[in-house]
């Protein structure tokens, strides 16, 4: 029990003192600033080419939301889940060897001998897997659903929404993804890594931008061109070339991002187009708990049945029925779920969305999320919504067509 305490104390005063070196020494592996450099690109990209360009700069609960971007990558993880994940990697090791006779599963672990970016792959993939799951997860189960509305009540979309969520989801995210991680050898700076990516596709997935599949595909293809022709990443297929060389096999990729990978980048990877109907207030009638739950990559919902972008969702509404009436301020919004609950749950409202089994087939490429056509089918019925508070506080909705 000594040696878990160490590990847990030495946890959180490393990560104090990690956390304290972020914000004082600027660098190109510091996170702190990567968080608000990739922030502040897509908060001008949103002010400079929005896609809902009615919706006000900065939009609803736009600050609210930024304080949740610092409070869950870093006052969280410096309180509690940094020095606990510690003791949980050792505790889960050590039971593994005392059930085996003393194998140990970090020891032989066969990607320790792996390239640099194969491991990176491998964590970046793996990863975005488990969290499909835990994010389907959080909406199958009644109990963590009242956590992760907190999320859903979004309802001026952008790019700060990624992070607004319960701080029970770092709970449930991180029990479920760090240990395989882990033990399968995914470091820190791996961690790092892969991170970087995922808060920046993230980012973008919630950003009030709509960005064509050939313009993604492309700078896709250009960072792997640079990985490419710098040998970076211990890729050394291009070892030794001239500078034309390296030139051309960074445009050779990068066209290749283009024109190759284009069409396919909203199948392959989740997009503003597709997450938007992830956070509709209405859902189809046969999907009452939830589509598209991709977070980097899109591939996995179009695998196991969940993808549904029946037309344009620029226009759509945002939330879950109740919205309305739930708590907008951080502290109730964190006690949701816990002192707060609603008395009557309310999944699915009264629309007329085409179930998801009458769009089932074949995907055509390009995939078509622009919006030339109208938002909705003209014969969706608009809705009238009466809402009461109940005794608790928190609002009881019912809506009826009109």
């Amino acid at each position: 029990m000594d040696r878990y305490l160490e590990i847990f104390v030495n946890g959180y005063t490393g990560y104090a003192r990690y956390l304290w070196h972020e914000i004082t020494h600027p660098s190109w592996h510091n996170y702190f600033y990567w968080l608000i450099g990739v922030s502040l690109v897509f908060f001008v990209l949103e002010v400079v080419v929005p896609w809902r360009k009615n919706q006000p700069i900065p939009r609803k609960d736009f600050w609210l939301d930024t304080f949740y971007m610092f409070f869950n990558f870093f006052l969280f993880s410096l309180v509690v889940y940094n020095a606990a994940s510690d003791v949980v990697v050792h505790l889960f090791n050590d039971a593994i060897r005392a059930v085996t006779g003393g194998f140990d599963l970090q020891a032989v672990n066969p990607m320790q001998g792996w390239p640099y970016w194969a491991v990176l792959l491998t964590g970046f993939v793996l990863r975005d897997f488990i969290q499909w799951w835990t994010h389907r997860l959080l909406h199958a189960s009644d109990w963590l659903w009242q956590f992760h509305k907190v999320h859903h009540s979004v309802e001026q979309m952008g790019f700060a929404a990624q992070l607004r969520y319960h701080w029970m989801e770092n709970v449930v995210y991180r029990t479920i993804e760090y240990v395989p991680l882990a033990l399968l050898g995914v470091g820190l700076y791996d961690f790092f890594v892969i991170h970087i990516l995922a808060l920046t596709w993230g980012h973008f997935n919630h950003a009030n931008i709509s960005v064509d599949g050939r313009i993604t595909g492309g700078i896709v293809g250009a960072l792997v061109g640079i990985v490419l022709s710098q040998s970076l990443l211990d890729v050394h297929l291009f070892d030794g070339l001239t500078a034309a060389g390296q030139f051309a096999v960074f445009g050779a990729s990068t066209l290749a991002g283009v024109f190759l990978l284009g069409p396919w980048m909203k199948v392959i990877f989740n997009s503003p187009e597709m997450h938007i109907w992830h956070h509709s207030y209405d859902l189809p009638p046969d999907m009452p708990k939830g589509i598209n739950f991709g977070l980097t990559l899109a591939i996995w919902d179009y695998l196991f049945g969940t993808a549904y972008v029946p037309w344009c969702g620029r226009d759509i509404r945002l939330g879950f029925p109740g919205v309305e009436q739930f708590p907008d301020d951080f502290v109730r919004q964190n006690l949701y779920g816990i002192w707060l609950k609603p008395e009557e749950e309310v999944r699915l409202s009264p629309n007329a969305l085409p179930p998801k089994a009458a769009l089932d087939e074949p995907v055509r490429l390009p995939v078509d999320t622009t919006c030339e056509v109208p938002g909705r089918p003209q014969d969706q019925p608009p809705r009238s919504t009466k809402s009461d508070k109940s005794p608790s506080g928190i609002r009881q909705e019912t809506e009826q067509p009109v």
